[in-house]
This record gives C-alpha cells, sequence and structure tokens, in this order.
C-alpha cells in the first residue's frame, strides 16, 4: 500500500483528492492537514461518517508521496521539507510549473526560493510526460484551463498543422476552481444569472500553453487566451480557434486525434457524426457535464471550410483532470499502478 499525506485536504482540490483517494485500492491515507484540525465534515460534508480527522501541519509524518494542495509560497516550502524526508510530491498548484526563472518571476510577481526544484519537477500531463514522470519525485501539476487547451491543440500542433502565431482559446470555468476562499466574483449572488471575464490578457495558464506547446513544435507557439468564471460549480471548456495550413475537413482532424490518443485512457475524441437535418447541432460537441467528477477530458472538433478556422472543444473536471485526480494519475505512474487504478468513474447524469 502506498501511504499518502495531502497537505491543505480542507479546500477543494485537497478535498478531492481525498475523496478518490479513499476508495483507491492502492492507497493508505495517513494524514491530511488543515489549519485547524477537525473532523473532515467540517470542511467537506460529502466525506461524514469516513471517520476522517484533519492534522496541523506541525503533526504530519513522512509517507511515500504528499500531495500539495497550497498557495505558491507555503507550496515551495512544504516541497523542500517532504523531499528531504525521502517522501515524493505532488504539487496541485503552481509553484512548479514553468521552466523558465525569469518567466515565472514576471507571472507569480515573486523570487522563486527554491529554483532547483523548479528545474527537477516534471509537468504533469501524463499524455506527453508519461516515462519523465514514471521516474519523478517532484511533479508539477498542471493548471485546469491549461491541461484543457494542450490536450485540445497537441495533435494539431505535433503535427505541424496550424498556425503556431495564431491560436485563441476562450476558457470558460466553473466557480470550484477559484477556491474554497470566499470572494466576489464566486459569490453565488454575483455569478448566478452572469458571467465575469477575469485576468483577460496575460493569465497565468497562458504561459504553460506556451510552454508544452511550444516544445511539441520544436518551435515558439503564441497562445491568445482569455478565461470567464460561468454559474456552474465544476468543469472547464476550453473553445480552441486555430488556422490551419491547408484546408481539412473534420472527418481528416478527427482521425488525427483518434491516432494521437490512440493509447491514451483519459482522453475521448467525441467524434459523433452530425445530423445533416438538424437545424440545431450540438450533438458532436462535448458538454462540461459528462466529465465533472472525473479524470476524462472530452474533445470535440469542428471545421469552418469557408474561413479557414478549426474550432476545437476541450472539455475536463478543473478539479478533475484539471487538478486532484490527474494528481492521483501521476501517483499511478510514479510507483508502477496502471495510470488507470482508481480512477475509471464516469461522470453522473443528470449533474
Amino acid at each position: 500500500m502506498i501511504k499518502v499525506g495531502i497537505v491543505g485536504a480542507s479546500g477543494y482540490m485537497g478535498g478531492e483528492a481525498l475523496r478518490v483517494l479513499l476508495d483507491h485500492a492502492g492507497v493508505n491515507v495517513a494524514w491530511g492537514t488543515s489549519r485547524t484540525p477537525s473532523p473532515i465534515e467540517e470542511h467537506h460534508p460529502n466525506l461524514y461518517g469516513t471517520g476522517f480527522e484533519l492534522i496541523h501541519l506541525d503533526d504530519a509524518t513522512p509517507c511515500d508521496v504528499v500531495f500539495l494542495a497550497l498557495p505558491t509560497t507555503a507550496s515551495i516550502e512544504a516541497a523542500a521539507k517532504f523531499l528531504d524526508q525521502g517522501c515524493k510530491v505532488i504539487d496541485l498548484g503552481s509553484a512548479f510549473r514553468l521552466s523558465d526563472r525569469v518567466v515565472w518571476e514576471s507571472v507569480y510577481g515573486q523570487t522563486h526560493s527554491d529554483w532547483p526544484l523548479a528545474q527537477e519537477a516534471v509537468y504533469g500531463i501524463t499524455e506527453l510526460h508519461k516515462d519523465e514522470i514514471a521516474k519523478a519525485r517532484l511533479v508539477a501539476n498542471p493548471g485546469c484551463f491549461s491541461s484543457a487547451a494542450i490536450l485540445g491543440l497537441a495533435p494539431l500542433i505535433k503535427e505541424g498543422l496550424i498556425d503556431e502565431s495564431k491560436i485563441v482559446v476562450d476558457g470558460l470555468s466553473g466557480t470550484a476552481g477559484a477556491g474554497a476562499e470566499l470572494s466576489r466574483a464566486a459569490h453565488h449572488p454575483e455569478i448566478g444569472n452572469n458571467l465575469i471575464p477575469y485576468n483577460v490578457v496575460n493569465h497565468r495558464h497562458t504561459f504553460e500553453m506556451e510552454q508544452e506547446l511550444s516544445a511539441l513544435a520544436d518551435n515558439r507557439v503564441h497562445v491568445h487566451f482569455t478565461p470567464t468564471y460561468v454559474p456552474i460549480v465544476r468543469g472547464i471548456l476550453d473553445v480552441c480557434h486555430a488556422f490551419p495550413k491547408k484546408t481539412m475537413s473534420r472527418d481528416a482532424i478527427i482521425e488525427i486525434y483518434r491516432e494521437f490518443y490512440a493509447n491514451e485512457p483519459f482522453i475521448e475524441v467525441y467524434d459523433r457524426p452530425k445530423d445533416p437535418k438538424a437545424s440545431w447541432q450540438y450533438k458532436p460537441y462535448p458538454w462540461v457535464s459528462t466529465v465533472a467528477g472525473t479524470n476524462y477530458c472530452f474533445i470535440g472538433v469542428d471545421v469552418d471550410e469557408a474561413r479557414g478556422r478549426i474550432v476545437v472543444f476541450s472539455a475536463l473536471d478543473s478539479i478533475g483532470k484539471g487538478g486532484a485526480q490527474v494528481g492521483i494519475e501521476n501517483m499511478n505512474l510514479m510507483f508502477g499502478l496502471e495510470r488507470t487504478t482508481g480512477l475509471t468513474r464516469r461522470g453522473a447524469h443528470p449533474n
């Protein structure tokens, strides 16, 4: 059994990790922490009856692997501490995601206090880095918007099919992505019946997208990304607009995606056919509700042949495949388990 600790288990991300790990056949959850020790139901009523008690970080003991669900500065300090104790670490936050120190310090507005760890960390998109993740002792979990966009665009970038300087991503996010701390934009009277754009240029996830897609392209990729909060709880839908170098049909692009993700258990290429008689064409595209609570990413595509545009729809759960659950997928790889262990549940319908 893998002995696991979760730092910051009182928040949404840490709580999601705990929810899934409690049912994981290969895991013993040794502890989870909170600022104030308390029964788990004080923070996550869905876990009432498990008997799980949150402890203070000062009382945490070494484990095989520790998940960090903390603010950036605290993550850097905690990662160093647990790595020194011989633990592996999966950081669910942003402390180690970028490989360029100048970019990281500009984006996060602070000096990175342990850059050698950032250089060691492996970016945790399993579909691109599974071999490196399997050997890692420190994994940097991707951002939710980043995961959806990178997975949605990777086949087009890898095959050199699109203009790498003109990629537009519109990100739609549920409010769970904002975390458990209260804020006006995520307050129900404000977000209900509303859409709230924020950080509309230079959002920090932009730099993750550009980093990973540039590595795939072996060339500089530019992503024009703008996020918007929408009145749902879980989920990300990235609508990616790309401009092809040659005319391609929807069927041809879908086939490229099928081949690229043929051996990836958590990517579903959403290839439902169009109904030529339908006046309201929605069935060929993935819904956010279908992936809520799961580690799956559903990807659909369409082509505007008249205007030379490819549209990619990439849907995942912001604290599932875009957060805690992909962290568990990374853990499975790091300890030689099947990637799918404990993660094959499908979304509820209706949600």
